[in-house]
């Protein structure tokens, strides 16, 4: 009887160890799942401040003064406008 208690002791004990190890892994990845969602949530604020950007480098308007300021580029005139038919057969 003394060697079925010692021997249920040490599975017990063993079982008591796997549990705490097992916590340790779901507490690690827990927390690298926490830090990846936070990368993401990262990414995703910073995506939207380069899309934001590129929206605003991208405006006609802006495209039209950095041509004129930077380029010398104005409006052709208006005789010097020739107009091409893209489907000359149809």
């Amino acid at each position: 009887m003394a060697r079925l208690n010692l021997l249920l002791v040490l599975i017990l004990l063993v079982c008591a160890l796997l549990v705490v190890a097992s916590n340790h892994r779901a507490r690690k990845v827990f927390t690298e799942l926490e830090a990846g969602q936070k990368r993401m949530r990262d990414l995703d604020v910073e995506w939207g401040q380069l899309q934001l950007e590129q929206s605003t480098l991208a405006a006609h308007v802006r495209v039209a003064a950095v041509a004129r300021a930077k380029l010398g580029m104005k409006p052709p005139a208006p005789g010097q406008i020739i107009s091409v038919d893209a489907n000359p057969g149809k």
